[in-house]
């Protein structure tokens, strides 16, 4: 009867969980979370701001429905502060020390803080779980004008939000397009006229440096030396995976917690999943990985050997102003963009010639089943 612990109750450990429990009815599965345990849709907290969703209709399954349905100890509000790998322990913060056969660590990744001067720069929010949500919404309130550090999946998806809520947003970022790290110059330049056209005010080539407090909100002094008064200030510059535990105990990390394609890192005893894990070099955090590494590592913990292979794996950005689908591509290449008057389409040819990976924006975005089957080569 395999015993495993999982660190955390987000999306990666509660999905893994669901896959242990698949494949084992008498598997003793203990989950421990610094919150309270609740199951909530994350990639919903970036649009549910236009759809009027408060942080408590966001709350799907409380912590008590999830303990019946997976037949689970769950351990809500509860901080583990060390890992003992050689004892194969865990030191908790209110004394505790509890031992694991097996760990799974899926703690996630944490907001990355810009290092912003001024007397507002703690103001600046970050929305990364339900709480933070909860206190966006909170601050929020009746505030108009809206300032949003970077223009990557989660800044423009916030944008696309706010804007569709009756604000205005201007969007700062040093990069020269949105997506940078996703689209091909044709598809970013159309998702940023449409989005543009719809209210957003996009600031590339510049970042915010200082934020002062003012009588109705704050000023914010970019690198260029602009100055803007604002209501309320959001980063979205991106996540960096919570490494922390892992090096404490003595795990390789490197931009994530390394393991490999059983999803094992340094210590045969010792597992990653989700936002935290680098597996086999990469850090993909976006649902399809999750999912798809949360069922390998079910099989592995349950006594099933299994290499994990990622399949195509499209992104859909939550951008409903204008549709974007990116699968990016995996190595080096060129990529071929048609535009038309509804949409761009853009193909990742390999160096061997083949499709390797997609952007679609608009219309095109219909191209997404057909480019998927030529990808897995039907």
């Amino acid at each position: 009867m395999p015993s495993i612990t999982i660190l955390g109750t987000g999306l990666a450990g509660y999905t893994l969980a669901r896959e242990i429990r698949k494949r084992s009815n008498d598997a003793q599965i203990t989950l421990i979370t610094h919150d309270d345990g609740v199951f909530y849709s994350k990639p919903m907290l970036s649009t549910a701001l236009a759809q009027g969703k408060s942080a408590q209709a966001l709350r799907n399954t409380e912590c008590a429905g999830m303990r019946e349905e997976l037949r689970a100890e769950i351990l809500t509000h509860t901080v583990v502060t060390r890992i003992d790998a050689a004892a194969r322990t865990l030191a908790l913060k209110d004394g505790r020390v509890l031992p694991y056969e097996k760990l799974v660590l899926a703690v996630g990744a944490q907001p990355i803080r810009l290092p912003l001067q001024g007397d507002g720069a703690s103001e600046v929010l970050s929305v990364n779980n339900l709480d933070d949500y909860a206190q966006f919404e909170t601050r929020l309130g009746s505030a108009q004008r809206v300032a949003l550090l970077g223009a990557g999946l989660i800044g423009c998806e916030f944008a696309n939000d706010l804007i569709k809520s009756g604000r205005s947003v201007e969007v700062f970022d040093l990069a020269p397009q949105p997506l940078g790290r996703l689209l091909p110059a044709a598809a970013a330049t159309r998702l940023r006229a449409q989005l543009e056209h719809a209210g957003v005010r996009f600031h590339f080539g510049d970042s915010i440096s200082e934020i002062h407090k003012t009588p109705a909100g704050f000023r914010l002094t970019t690198q260029q030396g602009t100055q803007l008064d604002v209501d309320l200030v959001l980063s979205a510059v991106g996540l960096r995976s919570d490494t922390t535990l892992a090096a404490s105990a003595g795990l390789a990390v490197n931009r994530g917690i390394v393991v490999d394609d059983t999803l094992q890192t340094t210590d045969p005893h010792i597992y990653a999943l989700g936002d935290c894990a680098e597996v086999c070099g990469q850090v993909l955090p976006y649902v399809m990985p999750i999912m798809n590494a949360a069922r390998v590592l079910a099989a592995n913990l349950t006594g099933e050997r299994q290499a994990l292979r990622y399949p195509p794996m499209p992104v859909m950005v939550k951008t409903s102003l204008c549709p974007v689908v990116v699968c990016p591509p995996p190595g080096a290449g060129e990529w071929v963009e048609t535009v038309t008057d509804t949409g761009v389409s853009a193909r990742h040819v390999n160096t061997a010639g083949r499709l390797d990976g997609f952007a679609l924006v608009g219309a095109a975005t219909a191209e997404r089943a057909a480019l998927l089957k030529e990808l897995q080569g039907g």
